[in-house]
Parts: structure tokens; C-alpha cells; sequence
């Protein structure tokens, strides 16, 4: 039994995107909770279990996009290639960025299973890695997305990716004032 072609490119694009943007909001519901970037919703509860939530809806996403593109013959991604980047003959780059980023992302989601068993340093290292687990996302979307033709998707993207870099800036920028005494010290 073979899948439909375009299905597969459907199913891998969609998981694909749905993957960032669950990725996208988890990391933008962390800040919220860990700093002082959107004071009023530190300490919403709502926000936890948002964040929570999307933090595990991503592993199905990301599994199907992965799995979706198994099967795509033009893609040419084996299993080899999802446990060593840079090795596929197609957007090597742009799959190998991929690859990094569900790698580090796993990385951050087991650190936050084993929370209980890691000192506070030791996890905030880990879960930093959500920043570049991000970077490296948005990069493979970009380098190897056919969607950004699309003026409303690029201008989505884009903006997705600023707010990103604007709210991580802002929040280094709250760090740096605490840990220079300006303001009391943040949690993270």
C-alpha cells in the first residue's frame, strides 16, 4: 500500500507548521512565567497549563511531520537521518537544521521530566536550549518551505519570529538589570 504523494506533502507540511507554532507558543508562554516580560501574567495559572500543553502537543506534531516525511519519496529522509543531521541528499542544510531541532527539543523535554533530578542551573541549561531548538525551526521552515510564497504566510512567519526575538530580547535585557541589582531577581 502506497500513500498519496500530495497527501504526504500535505500531512508534512501541516504537522510541520502546526510543530512551530505549538513550539513558538510554548516558548512565548515560558517567558511569561519565568520573568518579568509580561509581569501581569507571572503567575497566571491559565499560562502554566497553556504552556504545559502545548509543550506535549508538540511531540505528536512533530512526530507526524517526521513520520510524514519517511514517506516521501522526494524528501528522501531514512531513519538514519533523524538521529544524524546533514546526511540527506536533499536541502541538507535545511533538513540537517531540522533534525538539530527535534533533538534539542527532546533534550529539553526530558530535562523537564527529570526536573526533580537536576539542580535548578542544570535544568535552566537545559531548557535554554528552547531558544535554539526555536532558531533552528524557524531556520529548516524557512530554508525548506515551498509556503513563504505566500505573502500572508511570509508576512505570519516573520512576525511569529520577531515577536520571538523581541520578548527574548526583553526578557535577557530584565536579566542582565537583576543581576546588576537594579530589580529584584527573577526566578530564571
Amino acid at each position: 500500500m502506497t500513500l498519496d504523494t500530495e497527501l504526504i506533502w500535505v500531512l508534512a507540511r501541516s504537522t510541520g507548521t502546526a510543530a512551530l507554532v505549538a513550539l513558538t507558543l510554548s516558548i512565548l508562554t515560558g517567558i511569561a512565567l519565568r520573568s518579568g516580560t509580561f509581569a501581569w501574567l507571572s503567575h497566571n495559572r491559565g499560562v502554566r497549563l497553556v504552556h504545559g500543553f502545548l509543550t506535549v502537543l508538540w511531540i505528536p506534531l512533530g512526530l507526524g511531520h517526521v513520520i510524514a516525511l519517511l514517506f516521501d519519496r522526494y524528501a528522501q529522509i531514512g531513519l538514519i537521518d533523524l538521529l544524524i543531521p546533514f546526511g540527506v541528499p536533499y536541502g541538507r542544510v535545511a533538513i540537517g537544521l531540522g533534525t538539530i531541532s527535534a533533538q534539542l527539543i527532546i533534550v529539553v523535554l526530558v530535562s523537564t521530566w527529570l526536573r526533580a533530578r537536576l539542580t535548578t542551573g542544570q535544568w535552566r541549561a537545559f531548557h535554554r536550549l528552547s531558544y535554539v531548538a526555536f532558531a533552528a525551526a524557524f531556520a529548516h521552515g524557512i530554508m525548506s518551505g515551498t509556503d513563504l510564497a505566500n505573502p500572508v504566510v511570509a508576512a505570519l512567519a516573520w512576525i511569529t519570529a520577531t515577536t520571538v526575538g523581541l520578548v527574548a530580547l526583553r526578557r535577557l535585557t530584565l536579566v542582565r538589570v537583576a543581576a546588576q541589582g537594579a530589580l529584584p531577581a527573577l526566578r530564571r
